[in-house]
């Protein structure tokens, strides 16, 4: 039997692969199956919120795209828990709203974004695997929902007041494991898995099975991208130390023995 090939985790992929011209088809891939709609990426862009800061680099990696309309794809990977991502969300697509229109530009020309979350770990309170946010304006007296008018709809070239503002969507793939004939699904399964089963029909993953996998990578790119694996697994295990510390403190248990049972100093203790 063919061993089946390895691929590289998306997170590094879109840390160094995705961001070559030549391998926008992963990612074009991607979003076509979340949204719905055919997405051609006409180029990456530079942001002051996809910065990659040098503290952070294992817990969170951006991609900030736009398309052949000039709309822009936010694409977050968020490795560990944060009690305030919704926030960081929202300051996310903020910035970009106010970053990529000119001063005294009419207002007209703010573009529209696209903010697409991929989170390993447990946000909120849902059991879903895919969420989408956008904004609506409905009637407090009869839920109208307020429209746009027939000028509106003309001068700006949308159908909808929402499609004028961010949208937000949020993939929570961390405990999704079972391959699918849905093309999203198969998305989230790779994203979670790094698999790709010889059926996966979904846009973007034939073109992930040629680019991403590890046998085609230069041994320097291979030691790095092990490297990178392993001190994420170790900040894993350290974060979820912490978490079960939390939870042995809120309980009311002993200082003592928290740091017994974890390993953890008394100053971080305090401190959670």
């Amino acid at each position: 039997m063919d061993k089946q090939p390895q691929y590289i985790r998306f997170d590094w992929a879109m840390r160094r692969l995705l961001r070559d011209k030549a391998n926008f088809g992963v990612l074009e891939g991607f979003l076509t199956t979340l949204l719905g709609k055919t997405i051609k990426i006409q180029k990456l862009l530079e942001s002051e919120s996809n910065q990659e800061d040098k503290d952070d680099k294992q817990n969170r990696v951006d991609v900030l795209a736009e398309d052949d309309k000039g709309e822009l794809y936010l694409i977050e990977v968020q490795n560990e828990s944060e009690l305030a991502y919704f926030q960081r969300m929202l300051f996310g697509t903020s910035k970009l709203v106010t970053e990529y229109i000119n001063r005294g530009e009419n207002y007209e020309h703010i573009r529209k974004v696209y903010s697409v979350n991929i989170v390993y770990f447990n946000l909120g309170g849902g059991t879903d695997i895919v969420y989408h946010g956008k904004t609506e304006f409905r009637g407090i007296h009869n839920g109208e929902l307020l429209s746009l008018s027939p000028f509106q709809q003309q001068r700006f070239k949308v159908d909808a007041v929402s499609d004028l503002y961010p949208e937000y969507f949020i993939l929570k793939v961390n405990d999704f494991n079972k391959w699918s004939k849905v093309p999203l699904e198969q998305w989230i399964y790779f994203l979670n898995t790094s698999e790709i089963p010889h059926d996966a029909t979904a846009p973007g993953l034939d073109e992930a099975r040629r680019k991403l996998q590890i046998d085609r990578m230069t041994p320097a790119e291979r030691n790095a991208y092990y490297r990178h694996r392993m001190e994420g697994r170790a900040e894993g295990r350290a974060e979820a130390m912490k978490e079960t510390a939390r939870k042995m403190k809120l309980s009311g248990m002993d200082n003592k023995l928290i740091m017994q049972f974890t390993g953890l100093k008394a100053e971080e203790i305090a401190l959670l």
